[in-house]
């Protein structure tokens, strides 16, 4: 018996409902599941249908005819590959057609986030994407779709593959509208030779009429196909009750071209024929580089999903299958082999081998990888073939949240580009109001050259280049922070990167690599060390802190522990086998214990005490970072003033403060200790806190700067404003260099394009500036400032 291709159940019905499915017509159950299936072929998402991992639900209910196009985004097994679910909020990264600048992206903001249900909002001009949350029980994605649609632009959930389809498609649009310009402008510039010549020579009125007729329908299809892009730009604007650059462009474009119509038809008056064509030309022209740049500029996020698979070897019952990496579960055990692509985040079940994690962090060396050690997808097995059990998918995975902080890092605009746009929506209206000015003064002085000069107004003064002059610099910084396993969490990064002139470094897990060992073990009151150890381990059981991690191998199960209470910066007490059991600094674990002296020593000593009596003193070992010196003194080489905040009160802090050169060293201190230390610090300075983000909540939340060592796993979880992946301290100083390189790109785009500006209207409003010079000038001004964001690509670190 046939079974349904959408949910499988059995086919009762025949032949009569089916759905056409990568060209094969496929069998379904009932018209609901035709209706849901073919909802999801007219989405463009057949993919759906080549790697599911099980069957859709049966459709028991009729689905209207009037099924919107989006209804299939809604569908939990759709959702899967683009959608990231946490709690009853949703958030997904849309791909949206139709924006040209940065009013567009104002518009589609504004317009969503009145609408109930949805929580945030974040559209990048530059990368024409939307970083969109919504709360799923109150608004479906569908709706959201709908409502962007309604106002002229066509979303979709962004997928790689599709989003580089539909930008070729673009491409290729934008070419025939540039190609249809170029030679338009050219046929057109002919017969304008040839009209100019008539100012020097007597040229018959039948043949001045003829080369005008000629011309007017040369430039009708670039008035009426090339320069589309830019009146639905200006309508959505003018709906809106906003203006922005395109509104100044498509007057000028309208207004001379019909003002030459008539000019034509009634035999008398001046017709700009070849200033139309070649404005839209140039126009054109410029903003296919923009869109270039734009495309350069985010390759970077799309490298990070195509690095990630699409098959794996899955292990099942001692059979290896290979099968599509979408079909994966969590728990699944897979096979990867030397050389190959891990698929999906994991960790070592069986086997040993090192992976090149460069894809995350940018360091290319591998990293060793033992059993219970994460390993990520994207990432690359280099030795020998290890199995890995799967422990996220999809939007779960860290490859995905990289992506959502990248989108949202290039999302946040500094406030010199809040302002920069909220000046670029001033000055077209500003520009307007000249330009209206300036053909009424002119009409009593000079009436025959009233238009020409106040077209060249509309067009020399677009605020192109004042719009573009921070999106494009920020979505580079952003890339490049990316390739080095810099990951901004938080608006504001690179503003606050600048002005950081004091940095507290925590020392466990910063200064050092966090990897705590079990060093010498003294024993007290009878105990053995496996004892002690013991004892230890099963205190300290369930802590994320560096020091339990160290005890983890040493846990056997035979102590019964209750009632476990941690105390920040001090230890751990618990109730066990009636004792009470203490592990943590000397004074806290036996209060009546002698002061014990703190000196300088590489190692640091914890202590473990039952009912207040000392039964051991374990040493515990940990390696300086390689790059800890290294990061400290090119951090004084800018001028930086360094402390440590620690809350360890062994000599181990003064040891590892005197070896890397930091002299202000406060030791011994809980995390309020650290807050009002950094508050004291921000009293005359702007503070950077490095700690590990989670024990280090409090003072990080204070700082003016917060950054985390990444660790991998512990992303999702941290709060700070900026984390290395790569555990590298060196990053912070180049994050600092690009955050500097940054902001002085976006200060001379500013500077360029408000000096052209001002330089360019006086001209344009005295006459001095033709109109297809002032297109030339327009466009030539929009590509400096592009070209010189680029140019923070090239910036070798």
């Amino acid at each position: 018996m046939t079974s349904c291709f959408h949910c499988n159940e059995p086919v009762l019905t025949g032949d009569q409902f089916t759905t056409i499915i990568n060209g094969q017509a496929q069998s379904m159950c009932c018209p609901g599941c035709q209706a849901v299936s073919q909802a999801i072929m007219d989405a463009g998402l057949s993919s759906y249908y080549q790697f599911r991992s099980e069957p859709g639900n049966r459709q028991t209910a009729l689905v209207p005819e009037q099924l919107s196009q989006y209804s299939a985004y809604d569908l939990p097994e759709v959702q899967q590959d683009f959608v990231h679910k946490q709690g009853a909020i949703d958030s997904t990264s849309l791909s949206i057609d139709g924006i040209t600048c940065a009013a567009c992206a104002w518009l589609i903001e504004h317009k969503l986030k009145p609408v109930a249900g949805v929580t945030n909002v974040l559209v990048n001009s530059t990368t024409q994407r939307a970083l969109v949350s919504w709360d799923s029980e109150r608004i479906q994605l569908s709706e959201i779709l709908q409502i962007i649609s309604k106002i002229g632009y066509q979303a979709a959930p962004y997928q790689v593959d599709e989003q580089e389809k539909q930008s070729k498609a673009d491409s290729r649009k934008f070419l025939l509208r540039l190609g249809l310009a170029g030679f338009a402008t050219m046929q057109v510039m002919m017969f304008a030779l040839a009209l100019y010549t008539g100012y020097f020579t007597d040229l018959d009125l039948q043949f001045r009429d003829y080369f005008r007729w000629v011309s007017l329908i040369f430039a009708a299809p670039v008035v009426l196909y090339s320069a589309q892009p830019f009146y639905f730009s200006a309508l959505r604007s003018v709906l809106s009750g906003k203006l922005n650059m395109d509104v100044s462009v498509s007057i000028a474009i309208l207004g001379a071209y019909i003002a030459s119509c008539i000019a034509t038809m009634q035999g008398n008056g001046e017709v700009y024929f070849e200033s139309v064509s070649m404005f839209t030309f140039f126009l054109l022209l410029g903003r296919y580089f923009e869109q270039a740049a734009r495309q350069k500029a985010s390759v970077s996020s799309s490298n990070l999903h195509k690095l990630v698979p699409l098959t794996a070897h899955l292990c099942h019952e001692g059979e290896i299958t290979e099968i599509a990496a979408k079909q994966l579960s969590i728990g699944d055990i897979i096979l990867v082999k030397p050389g190959e692509v891990i698929a999906a985040d994991a960790e070592v079940v069986t086997g040993q081998s090192s992976v090149n994690e460069a894809m995350l962090t940018g360091e290319q060396m591998p990293i060793s990888k033992r059993v219970s050690d994460k390993v990520y997808a994207g990432t690359i097995n280099i030795e020998q073939p290890i199995e890995v059990r799967v422990t996220a998918l999809g939007q779960d995975q860290l490859v995905a949240e990289i992506i959502r902080l990248q989108e949202l890092a290039s999302n946040n605009k500094p406030t010199i580009a809040l302002i920069a746009d909220r000046l670029a929506r001033y000055f077209s209206g500003t520009v307007l109001s000249i330009a209206a000015i300036t053909y009424v003064v002119w009409s009593f002085v000079s009436p025959e050259d009233a238009f020409w000069i106040t077209l060249s107004v509309l067009v020399a003064t677009c605020p192109c280049a004042l719009a573009l002059a921070t999106p494009t610099a920020v979505t580079c910084a952003t890339a490049i922070f990316t390739k080095l396993g810099v990951i901004p969490r938080k608006p504001g990064i690179f503003e606050k990167l600048t002005k950081i002139n004091h940095v507290v470094f925590d020392k466990t897990g910063t200064l050092t690599c966090g990897q705590l060992s079990i060093g010498d073990v003294q024993t007290f009151a009878g105990y053995s060390s496996a004892q002690v150890l013991s004892i230890a381990a099963a205190i300290e059981q369930g802590s994320l802190h560096p020091i339990a991690l160290a005890f983890s191998p040493f846990y056997d199960n035979q102590h019964q522990v209750d009632t476990v209470e941690h105390h920040i910066g001090l230890g751990i007490q618990a109730s066990m086998n009636q004792q009470q059991v203490s592990i943590g600094t000397a004074q806290f674990v036996s209060p009546g214990m002698l002061p014990i002296s703190v000196k300088a020593t590489q190692s640091q000593w914890i202590y473990l005490s039952i009912d207040n009596e000392l039964i051991a003193k374990i040493e515990m070992l940990d390696k300086l970072r390689v790059d800890s010196l290294a990061t400290v003194n090119a951090l004084k080489a800018a001028n930086i003033k360094l402390s440590i905040a620690s809350g360890d009160n062994s000599g181990h802090v003064e040891f590892l403060a005197h070896k890397i050169g930091i002299s202000d060293v406060h030791s011994g201190l809980s995390p309020q200790d650290k807050l009002a230390l950094v508050n004291r610090l921000q009293q005359d300075a702007n503070v950077a806190m490095f700690g590990d983000g989670i024990n280090d909540a409090p003072v990080l939340a204070g700082a003016n700067l917060s950054v985390a060592m990444g660790s991998g796993s512990a992303i999702a979880k941290n709060s700070a404003d900026l984390i290395l992946l790569g555990d590298h301290l060196s990053r912070f100083n180049d994050a600092i260099y690009v955050a500097k390189q940054t902001q002085r790109i976006i200060h001379q785009n500013l500077l360029w394009a408000f000096a052209y500006n001002i330089i360019i209207l006086p001209l344009a409003v005295t006459g001095h500036v033709a109109p297809y010079i002032a297109a030339i000038g327009m466009s030539v001004s929009s590509l400096i400032v592009v070209s010189n964001s680029l140019r923070l690509l090239r910036i070798k670190l």
